[in-house]
């Protein structure tokens, strides 16, 4: 190859991408962890059969997503992939690239890069031999125009990328210009069965192992879920009852001998003050944000979690533990920053036909555990721990209800809304939408159900032929609950937690 075609890189910036690649020197790996979690068999099908060239895997930070990046290659290198075919880089940990101007489009010249000095041929020539390149980008979404330089490389040259970032809304931005090119997986903290399965529980057995929406319309399915929970109860409540204890991070499900205190300061720092601290930093250019500020908003959005509180009553909060002035804007565009992030979920109110109701986002924290760390207040799930602090039972209802909401807006491809008290009809918790029919979901986390109150939400919304609701699921926390409305389906929270 024409070397003059390919601008060397600066040193440093070499130094690292070798430190990051030790495979192209026949160095090992770092030491992977032999857990895999649930999208790395997808991701290996989706790299040997791909449906678009990048696929993009995003969720908060700390959820293992360079883990799962660094046991896809060694995967690879295992299966016979020339070393020389396999580039990563880690954006986060590449401070050299800053001596690259992002005029000069750093991503493409350390593709050219690796052509000339690695591969040692064109990427189409690769893919010709049957051999195709293998391209990890990892943070990516804090690179200036990284949508677009993916967009050019892809549509010149023939390259399976992997490509993963903790900010939802930078990689929503560049879905438009990679329109056609991308495909997206939501990874969260841990599922309920990858919890079984690393704490050495058993193996539980989801209702799902991947998309199928059209199941979601058919009461069989929820009936059958129940069945399948109840069947394998013994793995399923150990695995909730540390669910509940420390939450669904991996950095406390893996080290379940560590003191909470510990884990607590650890999900502070890599967590939460790293999108506060560092992310803040890097958003749009022009828009000042206030660090104090957003450290009270994700306290409030902690306070509020599975609520849907007014942004002036949040404002005028602010005002009072910061002495400051704050309008419900400025509170609202905070509340988006935190849900870029994928901390928490911001769940809109339902509209149907075209009409939305006024209304507030609904608050689900990506994991209670962060609550904990974060308010120094611990809140149990779990049955036999919360009975011995009842007291706590209506709080436990709300990180109920956020722990539904961010577990179902998690689900790739779902839809899914909240419906607001409205003309003295109540609220519903949650709107499932699949094509034209609506499931609606009530969330009631207490020992003893009303059957008529408890369910009047549902059965208005039901009722309503317009809302197109076959039937509707009430989350509970016993199993044992059970209605004489055959359209209404009970449904343990921990079981629902089961279904994929």
């Amino acid at each position: 190859m024409d070397k003059l075609l390919f601008p060397s890189l600066p040193d440093a910036c070499i130094q690292d991408l070798v430190r990051q690649n030790p495979w192209w020197q026949g160095q090992p790996m770092p030491p992977l962890p032999e857990f895999r979690r649930w999208p790395f068999d997808k991701i290996m099908s989706r790299l040997r059969q791909p449906i678009a060239p990048i696929l993009v895997i995003r969720g908060p930070r700390q959820i293992g997503k360079t883990t799962l990046q660094q046991q896809v290659v060694a995967q690879l290198l295992a299966e016979g992939v020339s070393p020389e075919h396999i580039f990563r880089i880690q954006f986060d940990d590449l401070p050299s690239l800053s001596q690259i101007d992002a005029k000069q489009e750093p991503i493409l010249r350390m593709v050219d890069w690796f052509e000339s000095k690695i591969l040692e041929c064109h990427l189409n020539e690769a893919a010709r031999r049957g051999q195709p390149a293998f391209l990890f980008l990892d943070e990516v979404q804090n690179l200036p125009a990284w949508d677009v330089q993916l967009k050019s490389l892809v549509d010149h040259a023939a390259v399976r990328a992997l490509v993963t970032g903790s900010s939802a809304l930078r990689i929503e931005r560049g879905r438009d210009s990679l329109a056609g090119r991308i495909q997206t997986l939501e990874t969260g903290p841990f599922r309920l069965v990858e919890i079984a399965a690393l704490r050495g529980f058993g193996t539980l057995k989801p209702a799902q192992a991947d998309n199928g929406w059209e199941e979601w319309l058919h009461p069989g399915f929820w009936r059958h879920l129940s069945k399948l929970a109840v069947e394998q109860a013994t793995v399923r409540d150990q695995a909730f009852a540390a669910f509940s204890e420390r939450g669904a991070y991996p950095v406390a499900q893996i080290n379940p001998n560590v003191s909470w205190p510990e884990i607590a300061d650890q999900l502070k720092e890599t967590v939460i003050n790293r999108v506060i601290q560092h992310d803040l930093r890097i958003g749009e250019r022009g828009r000042k944000r206030d660090q104090r500020l957003l450290e009270e908003v994700f306290r409030m959005a902690c306070r509020y979690l599975g609520q849907s509180p007014n942004p002036a009553t949040l404002a005028r909060e602010v005002h009072i533990t910061l002495h400051t002035e704050v309008g419900p804007q400025r509170i609202n565009r905070y509340i988006d920053f935190l849900d870029s992030s994928l901390l928490i979920r911001a769940i809109q109110p339902l509209e149907i036909r075209m009409k939305k109701r006024k209304s507030y986002s609904k608050l689900c924290l990506c994991d209670h555990a962060l609550r904990a760390a974060w308010l120094q207040e611990i809140i149990p799930l779990d049955p036999a721990a919360l009975d011995r602090q009842p007291h706590l039972s209506d709080l436990a209802g709300h990180v109920a209800e956020s722990v539904a909401g961010y577990y179902l807006a998690s689900l790739t491809g779902l839809d899914l809304a909240h419906k607001p008290e409205y003309q003295g009809e109540p609220e519903v918790d949650f709107i499932v939408t699949i094509g034209e029919k609506r499931i609606p979901v009530e969330i009631k986390y207490r020992r003893v159900i009303d059957p008529l109150r408890d369910t009047l939400g549902l059965r208005l919304f039901l009722e309503k032929a317009t809302n197109n609701a076959p039937f509707g699921l009430l989350i509970t926390r016993e199993d044992e609950v059970t209605m004489d409305d055959p359209r209404i389906i009970c449904l343990p929270l921990k079981s629902l937690l089961m279904v994929r």
